[in-house]
C-alpha cells in the first residue's frame, strides 16, 4: 500500500481529444512513456488521470511521494477532477488577452492548447511541441536530464531524420549540431526564437481568425451574457 504526501505536482497533457481523434487512458504506451520518463527523475510516483471538459485532453497529475515498494505496486491510475490550471475554463478577459499578445498566450495552459489545435490543423504542430520541449529543458539543472532533453529534443525536431522535423536555417542548425558534443539547457534557444518567430508571423495571425478561437471567443461571450 502507497500512503502518500503531497509535495509537489505536475500537470502536462498527452496528446489525445475528443475533437483531434481519441488516444484516451488506455493508449498504454504513451502512459508507459510518461511514466517511465518521470521515474528517471525520482523516487516513487502516483499518477492520476482526468478528461479535462473544457478541452478533451486527458490530463496526467502526478503526486511524488516517498514509499518503500517498487514502481510496480506504487503506480495507480483513477479518474476524477484535475486540480490544476489547465482544467479550467479560460474568463472572455483571458480570451481576449490572446489577441493582444502571442507571448500572453503562449503563457497560458489553455491558450496553448486551443493554439495547438489549431496548429494541427494546419499540421505545423511539431512547432509548438518543439518550443514548449525547449522550455522544459531551460528549466532543467540536473546533467544527465539535460543531456538526455537535449538528445530526445535532437532526435525529435532537429534530425533530418525525424518526421516531425522542424525548419532551421543551416547556421541554427550547424549550431546545434556542435552543441550537441557538451549539451545545455541553452543550446536550443536561438533555434526555439527562429520557431517562436515563425509561429508569432505565419500561424498566430491566422489562429485568430480561425473558427477554432472565434467560435470560443463567442462561446464565451453568450455564456457572459448568460450569467
Amino acid at each position: 500500500m502507497c500512503i502518500y504526501t503531497h509535495t509537489t505536482f505536475s500537470c502536462f497533457s498527452v496528446d489525445a481529444g475528443m475533437k483531434t481523434g481519441w488516444r484516451g487512458v488506455n493508449d498504454r504506451p504513451a502512459l508507459k512513456w510518461t511514466v517511465l520518463r518521470l521515474w528517471t527523475s525520482c523516487k516513487c510516483l502516483c499518477v492520476s488521470v482526468c478528461v479535462c471538459g473544457f478541452t478533451g485532453i486527458v490530463c496526467l497529475f502526478v503526486f511524488f511521494h516517498s514509499c518503500p515498494c517498487d514502481l510496480g505496486s506504487c503506480v495507480w491510475f483513477f479518474f476524477h477532477s484535475c486540480p490544476c490550471d489547465f482544467c479550467r475554463h479560460p474568463s472572455l478577459d483571458e480570451i481576449l488577452s490572446w489577441a493582444r499578445s502571442f507571448e500572453m498566450m503562449l503563457r497560458s495552459l489553455e491558450g496553448r492548447e486551443i493554439f495547438r489545435e489549431f496548429l494541427r490543423s494546419e499540421y505545423s504542430e511539431d512547432n509548438l511541441l518543439f518550443w514548449m520541449a525547449c522550455e522544459e529543458l531551460k528549466k532543467e539543472t540536473e546533467p544527465s536530464l539535460v543531456d538526455e532533453k537535449a538528445r530526445i529534443i535532437y532526435e525529435d525536431y532537429v534530425s533530418i531524420l525525424s518526421p516531425k522535423e522542424v525548419s532551421l536555417d543551416s547556421r541554427v542548425r550547424e549550431g546545434i549540431n556542435q552543441s550537441l558534443a557538451e549539451p545545455s539547457s541553452l543550446m536550443y534557444e536561438e533555434a526555439q526564437l527562429q520557431i517562436y518567430t515563425l509561429m508569432h508571423r505565419d500561424s498566430y495571425p491566422r489562429f485568430l481568425n480561425s473558427s477554432v478561437y472565434r467560435d470560443l471567443l463567442a462561446s464565451r461571450r453568450r455564456t457572459c451574457l448568460d450569467t
